[in-house]
Parts: structure tokens; C-alpha cells; sequence
């Protein structure tokens, strides 16, 4: 399979292809080595890919907190807000069981 500097007879290297943000969502050097990304709306990275076969993904909060992340060699830490249900509060003395409806 051809890489995309391949298919379109690049010569001149690094080759770089920005986003409307300016970054870089795809990079290829002169060896064929290639890298490629995408970003959410905020600029944080959402996406890895590497012609080695590596990848990871991320999720951010709205305040740009990486809440979530996951990789090709087994990482993952999930930092997500979790549900209420199960847990306990206690009002007035009184321990309450929440569930979900």
C-alpha cells in the first residue's frame, strides 16, 4: 500500500499536512515513515497513528482535562465522571442507597 506522499509523487520531505487549526494531522518523512492525528475542537489530540502500528486515543473534559486514554500496548486509564448509582449519602443522619431510574 502506498503512502499518501506516494500516491501524490512528493519529492521534498518532511511532508506535512495541517488542519485549520494548524495542526499537524499528517506528517511522512523520506523513509516512509508516516504519523497521523486528529483533534477535537478545543486543539487536544483525540487520535495517534503510526506506520509502526502504534495508536492511542484521548477524551477531554470540557475544561481540557484528559479524561480517558487508550493505547495499542495496553495502556488505558479512565478517568471518566462515574454514575451515582450504589453510592451512599448520608442526610440529616440518615444513610440513603442511590439507584438509577
Amino acid at each position: 500500500m502506498k503512502t499518501i506522499a506516494q500516491q501524490l509523487n512528493v519529492k521534498e520531505f518532511p511532508f506535512v499536512i495541517n488542519n485549520s487549526q494548524g495542526k499537524p494531522i499528517y506528517y511522512e518523512d523520506s523513509n516512509g515513515y508516516w504519523r497521523k492525528g486528529d483533534y477535537d475542537s478545543q486543539g487536544n489530540r483525540t487520535y495517534f497513528e503510526d506506520s509502526k502500528g502504534y495508536w492511542e486515543k484521548s477524551e477531554y473534559d470540557s475544561n481540557g482535562y484528559r479524561i480517558y486514554f487508550e493505547s495499542s500496548i495496553g495502556v488505558v486509564r479512565d478517568d471518566k465522571p462515574k454514575p451515582c448509582e450504589g453510592k451512599t449519602v448520608e442526610i440529616d443522619g440518615i444513610k440513603y442507597k442511590l439507584v438509577k431510574e
